[in-house]
């Protein structure tokens, strides 16, 4: 008894898996009721990029003159994409490892003070660690424009104030006081 269960169980099971070999499909260049111009075959929409687009890789090789509004950019996505985790100031003290993922190094630290700009936009591109590939989410150009944030953040945590002239150092001690 026990094995006619299991029989009939196994050809209802095998019966259904058959039906996935014969669904309906268009080929590539087949005509196509779907679709206004009758093509099964569509045209990507307008202004799609392909991931492997040499434009966007040339973008990726070639670093920007810094400017100013390329550290504004660069500001705003740090904002959006990377203060989460790393904080505002680049500490690694944001609201995710505050709730207990893995704390990331700080910006601050020798080995990432003496990275160059490329090694960012390279863990912004693949990942690195725990810290997951953004390359779908943070443009091109964006990316350099994160990195050049990433050395202003740097120089300004580890300038002497010696070096700033009267007035920055008068602007720094207005900044404190309104705290």
């Amino acid at each position: 008894m026990k094995a006619r269960l299991l029989l009939g169980l196994l050809a209802a099971l095998l019966s259904g898996c058959d039906e996935m070999d014969q669904q309906p499909r268009y080929d590539s260049y087949e005509q196509s009721g779907l679709f206004p111009d009758g093509k099964s075959m569509q045209a990507p929409p307008e202004g799609t990029v392909a991931r492997d687009d040499p434009a966007l890789q040339a973008t990726l090789e070639q670093r920007p003159p810094m400017s100013m509004a390329l550290l504004q950019r660069g500001q705003e996505r740090f904002g959006i994409y990377c203060a989460v985790c790393h904080d505002f100031a680049g500490y690694g003290h944001g609201t995710v490892p505050d709730r207990g993922f893995p704390q990331p190094p700080s910006f601050h630290i020798p080995r990432l003070r003496q990275a160059p700009p490329g090694y960012v936009v390279q863990v912004i591109t693949e990942g690195h660690g725990v810290m997951y590939s953004y390359a779908d989410r943070v443009a091109p150009a964006d990316r350099w424009a994160i990195a050049a944030y990433v050395q202003a953040l740097q120089q300004s945590q580890d300038t002497d104030v010696a070096a700033l002239s009267p007035e920055e150092r008068a602007q720094i001690r207005e900044a404190a006081d309104d705290r």
